[in-house]
C-alpha cells in the first residue's frame, strides 16, 4: 500500500466501476463487495461477474463470505487460482439477517474457535494472503474482539480490519475506537480501523488515537471519492483541500455512470446509478427536485441531460449573483 487509506467493502456498491473511480482518487487499497462462497462454487453468473477486477484497481482485496468450512475453502481456492485479486478477505462483519442466519458474516463473532478453524483452513488452501474484516462483537454482552483477532493471527491471517460497532448496532450509534485500540495492542499483524471516519481529520485522529496501521472509509466515500483524495493529502502534508465544485461532482458522476454501463449494460447501470447520482448531489444547494427526477431516468442520455442541466442552471445563478 502506498498510503494507509482503504476503501471499505460495501455490498451493492463496490463493483469495479466504483472501485476504479475511488482508486483514481488515491486509495492505498480497495476492497471488492462481498461475494458468496456458494455463488462461486455453483458458478452463478451474477457472482462470477462480481469477480472481475481491472488491473488499474490493484492492490485489491476480494472479500468472500460463508458459514461452512468446505464451501469457504473451495471458494477461496477458486479466487486464489482464477482471479487477479491481491488479497482474499473473509467477511466476519456483515450484520444482515439473511447472512447471519446462514452462520456467515457477523455470526462468527460469537465463536473464536470457529474463527481459528475457518481462517486456518483457508490459509492452508491458498497462496494469496488471507485477511479478515470483523466487527467488535455480536452485541454489548458478547464483545470478543481481542480473542477473535488473536484467533485470526494464530490461524495465519495477515491483517484484520475492525469496524468499531457490534452486530446489534448495525450502522447506528457510535463506533467504539477504544476496542479497536485494544485489538491493535493485542496482535502483531496490521490492524485497519473502521467506523465513523467522515472527514480527513477523523482519519488522522483514528490513526493517532488507535495506533492502527490503516484507516478504512466506507459511507463517507459514497458519491464523494474526494473524501479519499482529501484524506490522503491531509495525512501526507496536513493540508486540507477544499470540497469539489458542483461541476466536478457531476463530471465524475457521469464518468462513474459510463464505467458502470461498460461493466453491466445501460439498463442495469442506469438503475443502479440512481442511488449513486443522489449521493453525488448531496450537499449541493437546490438538489431535491433533481434527486426526485433521477428515479424516473431509464437511459444514459436522460440521466446525463438531467444532471448537466441542473449544474448549468446552478452555474448561471451563481454568475448572476456574482455579477
Amino acid at each position: 500500500m502506498k498510503n494507509p487509506v482503504v476503501l471499505a467493502p460495501m455490498a451493492g456498491v463496490c463493483n469495479s466501476a466504483f472501485r476504479l473511480t475511488v482508486k483514481e482518487f488515491g486509495a492505498g487499497l480497495v476492497y471488492a463487495e462481498m461475494v458468496s462462497d456458494k455463488g462461486i462454487i455453483f458458478k452463478n453468473e451474477k457472482t462470477m461477474n462480481m469477480l472481475y477486477i481491472d488491473e488499474c484497481e490493484k492492490p485489491l482485496s476480494l472479500q468472500i463470505f460463508g458459514g461452512e468450512k468446505e464451501s469457504l475453502v473451495e471458494a477461496a481456492k477458486f479466487v486464489d487460482k482464477n482471479t487477479n485479486a491481491d488479497i482474499i478477505d473473509i467477511n466476519m462483519g456483515c450484520p444482515v439477517p439473511k447472512i447471519t442466519k446462514c452462520d456467515a458474516g457477523a455470526k462468527w463473532l460469537l465463536d473464536p474457535n470457529k474463527i481459528y478453524e475457518m481462517v486456518a483452513a483457508v490459509v492452508d488452501a491458498v497462496e494469496k494472503p488471507v485477511t479478515v474484516k470483523m466487527r467488535i462483537g455480536w452485541d454489548e454482552e458478547h464483545i470478543y474482539a481481542v480473542e477473535n483477532a488473536q484467533a485470526v493471527e494464530r490461524a495465519g491471517g495477515q491483517a484484520v480490519a475492525v469496524h468499531g460497532r457490534t452486530r446489534a448496532q448495525m450502522y447506528e450509534g457510535t463506533s467504539n475506537w477504544d476496542i479497536i485500540r485494544e485489538v491493535k495492542q493485542a496482535v502483531s499483524i496490521p490492524v485497519i480501523g473502521n467506523g465513523d471516519v467522515s472527514t480527513p481529520q477523523d482519519a488522522k485522529r483514528m490513526l493517532e488515537e488507535v495506533g492502527c496501521d490503516g484507516v478504512m472509509i466506507g459511507r463517507a466515500a459514497l458519491g464523494n471519492p474526494w473524501m479519499i483524495y482529501r484524506t490522503v493529502k491531509y495525512l501526507e502534508s496536513g493540508e486540507l483541500i477544499g470540497e469539489p465544485t458542483p461541476r466536478e461532482k457531476i463530471d465524475v458522476c457521469i464518468l462513474h455512470l459510463d464505467r458502470l454501463i461498460a461493466l453491466k449494460n445501460e439498463e442495469i447501470a442506469v438503475r443502479e446509478m440512481r442511488k449513486h447520482a443522489s449521493w453525488y448531489l448531496k450537499g449541493i444547494r437546490g438538489n431535491a427536485k433533481v434527486r426526485n427526477a433521477i428515479n424516473a431516468c431509464t437511459t444514459r442520455d436522460e440521466l446525463v441531460n438531467l444532471l448537466t442541466s441542473f449544474v448549468e442552471e446552478l452555474e448561471e445563478k451563481q454568475s448572476v449573483q456574482a455579477g
